[in-house]
């Protein structure tokens, strides 16, 4: 029954353009992914009727999947399935899908397709305002693959839940977060989506709502980030999760890992401590792989200091080179100030010049300037291969005497004070830690992406100053800036 509609929704996928389809965010399932997330409910052997919502259904691959698990449990005899889909070009082959599952099946199967706008057509029930349904149709289940497509910030889907919105979302978790509004207590919702809403500012709001109402139970995560959705060329890095909407937070979740969608025999598993995956005020979730990584967050998780706990913050360079060619300059001239890039990052220290193109430039904006003082500059975009994710080097402004101001490219961040200059020795304490394995290997955890963000380090856990400080020291003694060094100088802290 499966193949069958694995196989219309092939046609489907042939016919018509991936432009239209991007139209919508549609990406469309696998067989052995859908049978997977299919599997990972845990149905009482007991339950004779059946509650199911799939929500940007689709060709209805996921329901189907389901549908046709619980076809071999004896004990169901009554399913009530609603899909929301309102793309009429696959509207068609959605019902036909339905029907053709209904008409093979022994079960007593009722469906309900609604073509509504599934998130603003529910936004009166979610909010509990006046005119909303009190006691809207809850699920036992709720199975997904949300439209993944970004939409303007004032666009009637963000403004429908303020709740989990911050500056302009992405349809996929403004679903998840319906798909729990929509599970009854103690139900479960299975989705893939991609991992990006695990970490960052721009989903706080989204992890704190979603991870108090639910509770992760399972993630799975792909080794290789193109071979998920079979038929289409998505490069975004993507898990799939099972949440269960209670109150109590269970002692542990379990994490396993595939290398594409059609080696599902071949799970690595662990099982790992829930405070160890979903860690600290703003939810951060840690997709762990293996009992060292665990290690890693559980030694730096001992740290109960973040950097403006200690009068610091990372920071974002300040100028755009290419919104700004006409203050850019390729030799010193007068009024002239530095602008460092990631280029001047080399070997653990800022080395400036080093004969760059537009490696000045001249301004009297205040927002392109700042002061020349002690930071600890790093990198902001690595290359997948490279081997480390934090790459940084110690900018100490006596070396620059000449200038009082100076200017950073945004593709680097830099630390900074936040009301006084760092100084030496604080700079260099920061570098052991920004060039150990252990930190490197921490952020590499939090975040799959090649990007360093500063809020994410913002909310780091790190040293107190007083540790930092001896690390300096240390390090001064030794006059060794290897990470050899640095690791060796860490382990002294946290074990």
């Amino acid at each position: 029954m499966l193949d069958c509609i694995i196989e219309r929704t092939n046609k489907y996928i042939d016919d018509m353009p991936k432009k239209e389809r991007k139209k919508y965010g549609q990406f469309f399932t696998s067989k052995e992914t859908a049978r997977f997330m299919a599997k990972l409910f845990t149905i009482p052997e007991n339950l004779s009727k059946v509650r199911i919502l799939d929500a940007g259904a689709g060709s209805g691959i996921l329901s189907c999947a389901l549908l046709d698990r619980l076809e071999r449990m004896d004990s169901v005899q009554t399913i009530e399935l609603t899909c929301y889909e309102n793309d009429d070009n696959i509207l068609g082959l959605l019902k036909e899908n339905l029907h053709t599952c209904q008409e093979n099946s022994k079960k007593d199967i009722q469906i309900h397709v609604i073509t509504d706008n599934y998130i603003t057509s529910q936004y009166l029930d979610f909010n509990y305002m006046l005119g909303g349904n009190p006691e809207p149709e809850k699920y036992d289940f709720v199975i997904g693959n949300p439209p993944y497509m970004k939409i303007p910030k004032d666009a009637p889907e963000a403004t429908a839940m303020p709740e989990v919105c911050y500056g302009a979302p992405n349809l996929y978790f403004i679903f998840a977060a319906m798909g729990l509004f929509n599970l009854d207590d103690g139900g479960e919702m299975v989705y893939i989506i991609p991992r990006s809403w695990t970490s960052g500012a721009y989903f706080k709001r989204f992890r704190q709502c979603f991870l108090t109402e639910g509770k992760l139970a399972h993630i799975h995560l792909f080794v290789s980030r193109n071979k998920v959705f079979d038929k289409e060329d998505v490069l975004q890095e993507t898990i799939i999760i099972k949440v269960k909407k209670a109150n109590k937070t269970p002692e542990e979740v379990t994490i396993t890992s595939s290398q594409s969608n059609n080696d599902f025999d071949n799970l690595t598993s662990l099982t790992v401590p829930y405070s160890i995956v979903v860690s600290g005020e703003d939810y951060y979730v840690y997709l762990v792989t293996d009992e060292k990584e665990v290690s890693v967050l559980e030694r730096l998780h001992r740290f109960d200091k973040t950097l403006p706990d200690i009068g610091l913050k990372m920071k974002t360079g300040l100028t755009v080179d290419f919104r700004n060619r006409e203050i850019l300059r390729d030799d010193a001239e007068e009024g002239a100030i530095p602008l460092f890039y990631s280029q001047h990052i080399k070997q653990g220290e800022v080395q400036f010049p080093i004969q760059k193109e537009h490696e000045y430039v001249v301004t009297d904006q205040k927002g392109l300037m700042q002061d020349n003082r002690n930071y600890l500059f790093v990198k902001r975009f690595t290359a997948k291969e490279e081997r480390r994710r934090l790459q940084c080097g110690v900018y100490l402004s006596k070396k620059y005497p000449q200038y009082k101001k100076i200017s950073t490219q945004n593709k680097i961040n830099f630390v900074d004070g936040l009301i006084t200059e760092m100084s030496e020795c604080l700079v260099y304490g920061l570098y052991v830690i920004f060039n150990s394995t252990l930190y490197d290997e921490y952020y590499r955890i939090l975040n799959g992406s090649t990007q360093v963000n500063s809020t994410e380090i913002n909310a780091m856990p790190v040293p107190d100053l007083d540790s930092i400080q001896e690390m300096c020291r240390k390090l001064m003694k030794s006059k060794d800036m290897s990470e050899k060094n640095c690791n060796m100088i860490l382990e002294g802290y946290c074990g």
